[in-house]
């Protein structure tokens, strides 16, 4: 899949939803021809994530979604710094005669210290988080590290699960319903994800024969504050959310703000309030409570 950060000022920005269709099209190409009673998607970045989902919703084989994760957060001089809060300002900073090229450099090489997505809620980031009010990636999807432990243990579930789904015949579509889709717009909105959402989960929802409307997201945008703040628009990164408690701490927020429907089935096998019960905000600064925004 193309991400927009390296497609960007050139002929290459007419291809992302070009790609993501080659993505969904590849997928149900190889799930068809190999008869597959299951899958387990594994992507990461910008349009993979939404072309699995469509691909899932198309093909309606028990399906379970898992990320790579989000890259570590870099820094520079005592400061974080990561892809888009950093390095795209930097290069204009060096233009424009603020820095000189061996700073530049400098900076470029501490950026990005590990494997996984951008370490900013950018568009591959908010997908991997929005697929767990889909229900169709386990808790931790959104926002465990892609160097940690936790993230291998994630995928072995993944694994396991598919396995159970098939076993159980539990589908994609039988767990993103309308509700679902809602549940993933409020997060959304709740958490500040990036605006490329709005074109994928439409075309995610149409898969599944779902009548997502545009509308929908003005509707709930207007009723569900925003309650984290991430890089680019904030100073935390996927890590920090993550030790604060992650999506889950999130859900469980608004669940007690009356923001989701809790009774949707999610691949775990339990429904989406009973994977948030035992969540916990862990810090405030990072998810802030609802009575202060």
């Amino acid at each position: 899949g193309i991400c927009d950060g390296i497609s960007m000022n050139h002929d290459g920005m007419k291809y992302p939803l070009a790609s993501r269709e080659l993505i969904a099209d590849s997928i149900e190409t190889m799930a068809m021809a190999h008869k597959f009673d299951g899958l387990v998607l594994i992507g990461n970045c910008d349009k993979i994530v939404p072309g699995m989902l469509m691909a899932a919703c198309r093909l309606n084989i028990p399906s379970v979604y898992v990320g790579g994760g989000p890259m570590l957060t870099g820094g520079y001089q005592g400061e974080k710094l990561d892809l888009t809060r950093g390095m795209f300002e930097a290069v204009g900073q060096y233009v424009a005669g603020t820095i000189d090229a061996a700073q530049l450099e400098e900076m470029e090489l501490n950026a990005c210290p590990s494997c996984g997505s951008c370490a900013g809620l950018f568009t591959a980031n908010t997908m991997n988080s929005l697929v767990e009010a889909l229900g169709i990636g386990l808790p931790g999807n959104g926002t465990i590290p892609a160097p940690y432990g936790q993230r291998r243990a994630l995928a072995k579930k993944a694994g396991q699960q598919a396995v159970a789904l098939v076993k159980q015949g539990l589908r994609p579509r039988d767990i993103m319903t309308l509700n679902a889709f809602h549940n993933a717009v409020s997060l959304d909105m709740a958490i500040g994800g990036s605006s490329n959402t709005v074109l994928h989960l439409l075309a995610i929802a149409s898969e599944a024969g779902v009548p997502l409307e545009l509308e929908a997201f003005d509707r709930i945008s207007a009723r569900v504050p925003n309650i984290c703040k991430l890089s680019p628009s904030g100073i935390h990164r996927m890590s920090d959310l993550h030790e604060a408690g992650g999506i889950s701490a999130v859900l469980k927020q608004m669940a007690e703000q009356g923001l989701l429907s809790l009774e949707e089935k999610t691949v775990t096998g339990q429904t989406l309030g009973s994977n948030i019960s035992q969540a916990k905000v862990l810090n405030p600064e990072v998810i802030r409570p609802f009575s202060d925004p």
